[in-house]
């Protein structure tokens, strides 16, 4: 009785993170579905196969670069493999609800790891390797060699911003504010993003060019499609928790200056003379809403330019936003 009561605080706690589908959830999934059937041009089929497809998305969407997940956990999912297909049928998410809620325990666990090891003094007498693209690997069994992931991968981000020219405080602050961006974006998604993760995982899974909004980011789509026209002329994409730059576009600010390439990772962005801000690690959509804005105003991008196949030197340039025609 006495233990009973001593885990009541935490499993109360530990219940007020859960996110579980609401009823309009239920409705959206249930017309989707069925405008995905009569509609979609390829009719596709939702079937076992789909189902496999999604789950595979679904997990890439929350852990693209398996920092998070344990192999035990994608073992675990694998009871959804041929199911999401029924569920979805049966306007049913709750699955998608349970992975996420694993994900976000993770991502706790991690950064909190994370936090401490920024405590710790670096040995850069050490000869070392820090794989940066995890994509293609297996996902790891134990926490000990999630450690030992994230120890290299922590060195690394010092090491950076130590090669940029930042003071060891500087460096510490930075990245304690970078890892704390990772929890709170996860802790404050909402029971719709979770349910736009998921139906995006559906829909990507049949064509790359379907796409369910929340009724929040269909606002902000149709406020930011109004804006789109006045920027610095970059098609973005996000890989790994960066920004990169997968094209410029002709006769834009980019493409005038010069200064901006394919490849070039964006990791800060500022406006005017503002404070530069750290965006590695945040959603492509956010970082899109800090860099775009109207013409004639002046916005400050924080590169690490790519040439070569190597990434060198950080490096700041300035763009004037302006109607990109």
């Amino acid at each position: 009785g006495l233990m009973l009561l001593a885990m009541i605080p935490f499993v109360v706690s530990a219940m007020a993170a859960v996110l579980v589908p609401g009823p309009e959830h239920v409705k959206s999934t249930a017309l989707i579905a069925e405008l995905v059937k009569n509609y979609h041009y390829s009719r596709p089929e939702l079937d076992d196969d789909l189902s496999s497809t999604i789950l595979n998305r679904y997990i890439e969407s929350l852990d693209p670069n398996k920092h998070f997940f344990l192999a035990s956990d994608i073992q675990s999912f694998e009871q959804y493999r041929y199911t999401l297909d029924d569920a979805i049928r049966e306007a049913d998410t709750t699955s998608a609800f349970e992975i996420y809620n694993v994900f976000r325990l993770r991502v706790r666990q991690r950064i909190d790891h994370a936090l401490e090891l920024l405590e710790q003094p670096f040995d850069f007498t050490k000869d070392e390797t820090y794989r940066i693209d995890y994509e293609d690997a297996l996902w790891l069994e134990t926490d000990k060699q999630l450690d030992e992931l994230w120890r290299k991968r922590i060195k690394n981000d010092y090491l950076t911003l130590k090669l940029a020219g930042k003071e060891h405080d500087d460096i510490i602050d930075t990245l304690t504010k970078r890892y704390q961006q990772v929890i709170r974006r996860a802790s404050q998604q909402t029971s719709n993003d979770v349910y736009q993760l998921f139906v995006n995982a559906y829909t990507t899974a049949i064509d790359p060019h379907s796409t369910y909004f929340s009724p929040h980011n269909s606002e902000n789509f149709n406020i930011n499609m109004r804006l789109s026209l006045e920027g610095i002329g970059a098609a973005l994409r996000s890989k790994n928790e960066y920004t990169i730059v997968q094209r410029i576009i002709k006769g834009g600010p980019a493409d005038i200056s010069g200064q901006l390439k394919a490849k070039d990772k964006i990791i800060g962005v500022a406006q005017d003379q503002g404070e530069m801000i750290d965006v590695i690690g945040w959603r492509l959509q956010d970082v899109v809403e800090l860099i775009r804005g109207p013409k004639g105003s002046v916005v400050r991008l924080l590169l690490q330019p790519h040439r070569s196949g190597v990434d060198g030197p950080s490096r700041e340039i300035t763009l004037v936003r302006d109607k990109i025609k």
